[in-house]
């Protein structure tokens, strides 16, 4: 139904349908138990160190035992502490999914990913997690002056525009009632500059949300014919990728809006957020963050396994998320007066993309979308050595059918265009790089920055 509307039906019909849906979902995030976490997380934002260890080791014993009570892959654990519990490797969670979660689908929200590194992910919430998880994004972004019903341009990678939507410049669906533009990220580019422009200007939007390398190469492209934006954006919200220096230079000089940073996942890891002094900070009351090295041995930089509290449905303990971070020394006290442990770097979400010679940068975000409808598909890594060719190496897993490939192949011919050569290689496994960390895009073009 979903994509017969967004195939036929009128922009008009569109936008209603996305405003409809688009509310209901708030309706479920905002209501519950949202107000009394908004209430916690404020609660904690000033007090000292001591007692928010305090507080996360509280809620961490009860998470441990939430998940040994009602997950029959944990109820084998003896133990009490983190340390007697698995690493939970992604490929674990996409084959035992059923015996990890808690609650049954019919009963939960499903969340899904094409994940960023490479593999279809199905993750099942219950409500208390969403209305949790969106609580402490409110709460974060209302420290930037946002509140629900401010203007919002959205970048991310939804398949929303028509080749004929294009030729009339409409690049973008509106839902009505919350006042979210919803940007097209598959079509930024030259040819289509004015109609994005013309349409970022006439909605005039107070914050952004979405892919940095999209706002990025709109900004771009802006500088590049002379413009620059003359209206009020408070702030954008970055999502899905790093966030790079030249992003915040370009983003900043065209739109004069600052970029705050956070981290988190559509699986359900906890939140790294970025304060108003520019440092990033670990939010210890969404859950704890593993740092290790190599040999998974306790290190200040290195790989992360994380262990989510809002994650009832479908328990995330010492998961193998696969980015790194670098923590900041024990003595560091920032500026802003915060308490919450605070992160040098996070080296994830890379913003690698795919040159594509109908659509050009196809950045990261979209191509990880592609294995949303092709459950069969274990993970992927697309390389290109060549402008108008990609290889793409698949692992199949043991649920792969033709249609899986089918649907794969037609997601990311939508996303490359009718020009790109796509070969599809089926192989065994795919190795990961030196640091420990898969990379699903491997561009090898001397293309430039």
């Amino acid at each position: 139904m979903k994509n017969l509307i967004l195939k036929f039906a009128p922009v008009f019909f569109q936008n209603l349908a996305i405003t409809l849906f688009n509310s209901y979902q708030y309706m479920i995030r905002r209501s519950g138990r949202y107000r009394n976490y908004r209430n916690y997380f404020s609660y904690f934002d000033d007090k000292d160190a001591e007692v928010i260890l305090g507080e996360q080791s509280r809620r961490l014993a009860e998470f441990l035992e939430y998940a040994k009570k009602n997950s029959k892959y944990y109820s084998k654990i003896c133990g009490s502490e983190l340390s007697d519990f698995p690493i939970l490797e992604k490929v674990t969670l996409l084959e035992k999914l059923d015996e990890i979660s808690t609650v049954e689908e019919s009963n939960s929200i499903v969340s899904l990913t094409g994940g960023t590194t490479g593999a279809s992910m199905k993750v099942l919430y219950t409500k208390e997690d969403i209305q949790e998880r969106h609580a402490i994004l409110d709460h974060f972004r209302a420290g930037y002056g946002y509140t629900l019903g401010c203007k919002v341009a959205w970048f991310s990678g939804k398949d929303l525009t028509r080749p004929k939507d294009l030729v009339r410049g409409i690049c973008y669906r509106d839902d009505w009632i919350n006042k979210i533009r919803f940007f097209s990220t598959f079509h930024i580019n030259s040819k289509n500059f004015r109609a994005y422009w013309d349409a970022f200007l006439e909605f005039s939007p107070e914050f952004l949300v979405g892919f940095p390398s999209s706002v990025y190469e709109l900004c771009l492209l802006a500088k590049e014919n002379g413009y620059k934006y003359n209206g009020m954006v408070k702030a954008f919200f970055p999502t899905a990728e790093t966030v790079l220096p030249v992003h915040r230079e370009v983003i900043s000089e065209v739109l004069g809006c600052p970029l705050v940073d956070q981290y988190a996942s559509s699986e359900g890891a906890p939140f790294i957020l970025q304060c108003s002094k520019g440092r990033l900070h670990i939010h210890s009351l969404t859950g704890v963050f593993e740092v290790v090295d190599s040999e998974m041995r306790p290190a200040k930089e290195g790989e992360i396994l994380v262990t989510s509290f809002s994650t009832r449905g479908t328990p995330l303990i010492r998961y193998r998320i696969g980015d790194r971070i670098k923590l900041s020394g024990d003595d560091e006290v920032c500026e802003c007066g915060c308490s919450f442990p605070m992160v040098d770097y996070i080296d994830g979400r890379s913003s690698d993309y795919i040159f594509s010679p109908d659509n050009g940068r196809v950045n990261l975000g979209n191509l990880s979308n592609c294995t949303k409808d092709a459950p069969g598909i274990m993970c992927f890594q697309m390389v290109q050595e060549d402008p108008e060719r990609v290889v793409v190496n698949i692992v199949k897993g043991a649920q792969f059918t033709p249609d899986d490939e089918r649907k794969f192949l037609g997601s990311m011919r939508k996303r490359l265009g009718q020009s790109m050569e796509i070969d599809l290689v089926y192989v065994d496994s795919i190795p990961r790089e030196k640091s420990g960390k898969f990379r699903m895009v491997k561009n090898n073009l001397n293309l430039k920055n």
